[in-house]
């Protein structure tokens, strides 16, 4: 298994381009299966959470290509409408193949997804709604579930919460459904928009995305040939400008949308970064080390602060001068990693949903464990400004979401390297 080794202390400076995104990518590639054709997806990054996701479409029967940042799917001979059990677990997005696959070919076998545990995340808003269409939803030993619908129906659909996950697929299972699905207190997330951009370029009619409302209008089937640039990924921007907030540094990200970003970048700002943006997505970040505590933030969903950047900023606020306070509204686990923050010297104390940050003058190298994917990030942060070395375990749940991060960080300065244990 992969070790990271960091040598903290270090000042990033340099200029990062980045990647796709995750959480945009992993819904584009579900919604791939809709199209009796090939859909050549660019701009893709390299995780193993899209490796999982290309698994589960070869299983299927889709036909794979890539070579870099160029995916190739032709979903035109699709043979299974069951997704391997191993494969769904290893993530938890595995969840959203379950409405393209069901609008596709009227059935659909799946069971619970894995992934982090950084809360419940149930789907009963995903299987609630696909009933309001018509959908019949059987559970199976095992955890398992079978989906069925000889054919859906567009209906009104109130979700309770903006999940983002229930609203990418709703709007997959309505495509082929009969009628308008009308999607209420939609998620509004970039990705949201990012997935209507890929399904109205293979002819499906939607519209709304970005808002609190969105209209899909049903097709019985599509066939064409499509070519999808992926928007870049705001949480790897954040992470990585958070780092160089953290460190004292200087650093360029390029290929970024700013609006994506805006309250990502309005905390650093807070703590006393400079911050400037530049037309054709560049930003800069300077710091000097000396940043001040925030007195409250809140996460929420887009456009609000993002719960996928909450233990970034945590590892930025440890090193802060004074206190500060963060409340986690969207995942009851989120604050897990704090108690291996605290390994490395920080003055953070957890009460139910809430966390209180005292600044320290300074954190020490130890042996840490990422235990989640976001959480993973926040430790490399720590490490990347501990005196002395930082160990960290558990590199698997960083992969899923960050293309080579020690490559990445290398090389604007940081002293961090891959071994394997």
């Amino acid at each position: 298994m992969s070790n990271l080794i960091i040598a903290g202390g270090s000042r990033l400076s340099g200029i990062i381009e980045i990647p796709g995104a995750k959480n945009a990518v992993l819904p584009v590639l579900a919604a791939t299966l809709l199209n009796n054709g090939t859909s050549i997806l660019e701009n893709c990054p390299e995780l193993d959470d899209v490796s999982t996701m290309l698994e589960i479409l070869s299983a299927l029967g889709c036909k794979i290509k890539r070579k870099g940042a160029r995916i190739e799917v032709d979903a035109s001979d699709l043979t299974s409408s069951s997704i391997p059990e191993a494969l769904a677990k290893r993530m938890r997005s595995s969840i959203i193949i379950l409405g393209s696959v069901l609008a596709r070919c009227g059935e659909v076998t799946i069971c619970y997804p894995g992934g982090c545990e950084i809360g419940m995340r149930p789907i009963d808003m995903h299987l609630r709604a696909l009933e309001q269409m018509g959908a019949s939803v059987d559970g199976l030993n095992h955890g398992m579930l079978r989906v069925t619908a000889a054919k859906l129906q567009g209906c009104e659909v109130l979700l309770d919460y903006p999940s983002v996950g229930a609203t990418e697929n709703i709007m997959l299972a309505a495509c082929f459904a009969e009628g308008e699905t009308l999607i209420r207190n939609a998620a509004k997330e970039p990705e949201i928009e990012d997935l209507q951009n890929f399904l109205k370029k293979i002819g499906i009619g939607v519209d709304g995305a970005g808002t609190g409302v969105i209209k899909i209008q049903g097709v019985n089937s599509v066939k064409t040939q499509v070519v999808h640039k992926i928007i870049p990924d705001r949480i790897a921007a954040g992470t990585y400008l958070s780092a160089a907030a953290a460190t004292g540094g200087s650093l360029v990200v390029t290929g970024v949308e700013y609006d994506h970003i805006g309250s990502i970048l309005y905390c650093l700002k807070r703590t006393g970064c400079r911050v400037k943006h530049y037309q054709g997505g560049v930003v800069t970040l300077e710091s000097d080390g000396r940043l001040s505590a925030l007195d409250l933030i809140r996460t929420s969903p887009y456009p609000g602060f993002p719960t996928d950047m909450q233990p970034q900023i945590v590892a930025v606020l440890s090193r802060c001068s004074g206190t500060s306070v963060v409340v986690e509204t969207v995942f009851e686990n989120r604050f897990r990693y704090t108690e291996q923050l605290l390994k490395l010297g920080a003055d953070i104390s957890v009460q139910g949903r809430t966390a209180i940050i005292r600044g320290v003058g300074r954190l020490t190298g130890a042996e840490v464990e990422a235990r989640d994917l976001r959480g993973g990030a926040a430790l490399i942060i720590g490490g990347l400004i501990a005196e002395g070395e930082t160990r960290i375990s558990g590199v698997g749940y960083i992969d899923r979401g960050y293309e080579k991060v020690e490559k990445v960080l290398s090389k604007v300065g940081a002293q961090i390297r891959r071994v394997e244990d």
